[in-house]
This record gives structure tokens, C-alpha cells and sequence, in this order.
């Protein structure tokens, strides 16, 4: 892969299409690009300005077309029917670890952690904080303000709300407001994972969310519920519970687009790991080839991997 001379003509994560969902398809190369195969014919994707593909049940793919997807850095995810489920994820779009290591170093000092859970509580009522809140006083002004989220757009919409609850193994017996909601929430967690991952933090580190591998995500996602997958449940429920998953996600890829959620994830994932701290002192890596081996940890700083720290004379 050669060496791309001036990384400004790199792709934003902003600049791009946040996802495309396929079930029951085929997908292979086509010429610099990917195809989808259907019943009803082919259609060529520009995978150049994608940021996440969502791979549901009944879809093949080729190894030339997963090739030109990480060329493409487009995150390739494989979920399950109607987005309600999260299998597995191919790789991102960057190859650098600083942003890993800001996010480790964060979540490794108790005092910088409970900064960012602060930041995070913060972005999402909207208003500062008081500095004597505890932890538990927090969780319970984030129930409280659910709750009222949930009960203000459900008398707005007219769409009974009886609490949140749904069941993975009868989906279909599940309410259409939960039904909605969880579409709606898989469609937020997938943009959000694409996010992460294409600037290079790591899913699993979450700060307010513990335990799983799409923990960071979880946090993530949580900011934008009130504004986002909330109000287009209730809002779709509202108008028919007719083909209500496929609705409810292309009135999610609408709004995302509409309020350039992408831009905003990567404005505030920035603002999140703002503490103020001084960033890893290791040497970034701009080559984006991956063969290229990265730096050595030492006590002093960084030193370049792929060469010889051996000064010791020979002996024959």
C-alpha cells in the first residue's frame, strides 16, 4: 500500500454515509465498488463515503467484496434480523492507537473516570452538574429523566407506554412501542459502533456502562436516545404498526442524516476525552500501511519498531 503523502485528503468519519442494512442478499465486487444482489435486480454501492454495513440473515458475501470494504475502511458488521441483534464487526477506519490509549489511561485513573462519567451525565441532561452529586444521585436523575422523556412523547404521540420490556425469544409477541424501540436502539448502536471504532477507541472500555464487549457503546448511544430513537418510535408507532421494524429504520437513517449524527459523535467523543490531561507520549504512526510495525514502549518515551536496538559488538 503506498504511502499516502498528505493525510488531509483522507476521508472524515463525518463526511460519510452512517450505515446501509442488507438482509437476503448477495454482495460481491463490482468494479472499484461493491453490488447487491436481490430478486429484484443489482444495485452498485459506493463504498467509498460508507461508514458501517450491516450484514443480516440471508446475506453471502465474497472475499473480494470484504477486501474492498477495508480498503474503503467501511466498518462491516453482521447482526441480526432487523438490526435487533449484534454478532460480530470487521475493522475500522484507523490504524493508530492513540486514541485507545487516551481512552485505557482514562479508564484505568479513578479520578479521570468519574470526570468523564460526570462529562457524559452532563451531555445528556444538558445543564452542569453540582460537584456534591454522588454516583447514585446521578443514576437517579437519569431514571427520573427517562422516565419523564418517555411519558412526555407518549401522551405527545398518543402511544400507550407501560414501562420498558421486550422478549428476544418471542420478538413478535412483544408490544409495537418495544418492538420500535429496540429497532430503533440497534440502528443508534450500530452508527455509534462505527464511530468508535472508526477513531480508533475500543468498544468494550465503557465508563458509566461495565462488563460486555459494546460497553463504550452503550455510553455512547445513551446520549442521544432522548433526541433521536425515542421520539422516532413513539412517532412511527403512532403512525401504523405496519411493516413497523423496516419504517422505524429509515426514519432512523433519515434523522441521522438530517442532524449529521455522524459529525456530532466525533465532535463529542473528542469533547468526552477532553480532561485537560496530557495526551500518551507515544510517537504517532501516520503510515497507514498495516505491515509497517508500530513504536516500542520504553520507560523514556516511544522508539521506533522494525529496526535494530542490538549495539552490542558481534562475536565470531
Amino acid at each position: 500500500m503506498p504511502v499516502i503523502p498528505d493525510l488531509n485528503i483522507l476521508p472524515k468519519t463525518r463526511d460519510s454515509w452512517s450505515y446501509l442494512y442488507i438482509d437476503h442478499a448477495r454482495i460481491e465486487q463490482h468494479h472499484k465498488a461493491i453490488a447487491i444482489s436481490h430478486q429484484t435486480g443489482t444495485t452498485p454501492i459506493p463504498i467509498a463515503i460508507l461508514s458501517d454495513l450491516l450484514l443480516g440473515p440471508g446475506t453471502t458475501i465474497t472475499h473480494a467484496a470484504i477486501q474492498k470494504l477495508a480498503q474503503h475502511d467501511c466498518l462491516v458488521e453482521w447482526v441480526g434480523e432487523e438490526s435487533v441483534r449484534f454478532y460480530a464487526a470487521g475493522l475500522g477506519k484507523t490504524r493508530r492507537a492513540h486514541n485507545l490509549q487516551r481512552q485505557a489511561i482514562a479508564w484505568a485513573d479513578p479520578q479521570q473516570h468519574l470526570s468523564i462519567v460526570r462529562r457524559m451525565y452532563e451531555m445528556r441532561f444538558a445543564t452542569s452538574i453540582p460537584p456534591n452529586l454522588t454516583l447514585q444521585q446521578l443514576r437517579g436523575h437519569e431514571g427520573r429523566h427517562v422516565r419523564q422523556t418517555y411519558a412526555t412523547i407518549s401522551q405527545e404521540t398518543n402511544v400507550p407506554w407501560h414501562g420498558r420490556s421486550y422478549n428476544r425469544a418471542a420478538w413478535q409477541t412483544t408490544d409495537p412501542i418495544n418492538r420500535a424501540l429496540s429497532t430503533a436502539n440497534s440502528c443508534l448502536y450500530g452508527i455509534c459502533h462505527a464511530a468508535i471504532v472508526a477513531l480508533g477507541y475500543s468498544p468494550g472500555l465503557g465508563f458509566i456502562h461495565t462488563g460486555k464487549l459494546t460497553s463504550f457503546v452503550y455510553d455512547i448511544a445513551d446520549l442521544y436516545k432522548t433526541s433521536t430513537t425515542i421520539p422516532v418510535a413513539f412517532q412511527t408507532v403512532a403512525e401504523s404498526e405496519l411493516q413497523l421494524e423496516t419504517r422505524v429504520r429509515h426514519a432512523c437513517r433519515d434523522l441521522f442524516h438530517q442532524t449529521h449524527l455522524l459529525n456530532r459523535l466525533t465532535t463529542d467523543l473528542t469533547k468526552i476525552f477532553d480532561t485537560g490531561a496530557k495526551p500518551p507520549t507515544s510517537t504517532p504512526c501516520f503510515n497507514t500501511d498495516p505491515a509497517v510495525p508500530g513504536n516500542l514502549w520504553d520507560p523514556e518515551g516511544t522508539v521506533p519498531g522494525g529496526t535494530a536496538h542490538d549495539t552490542s559488538p558481534q562475536t565470531s
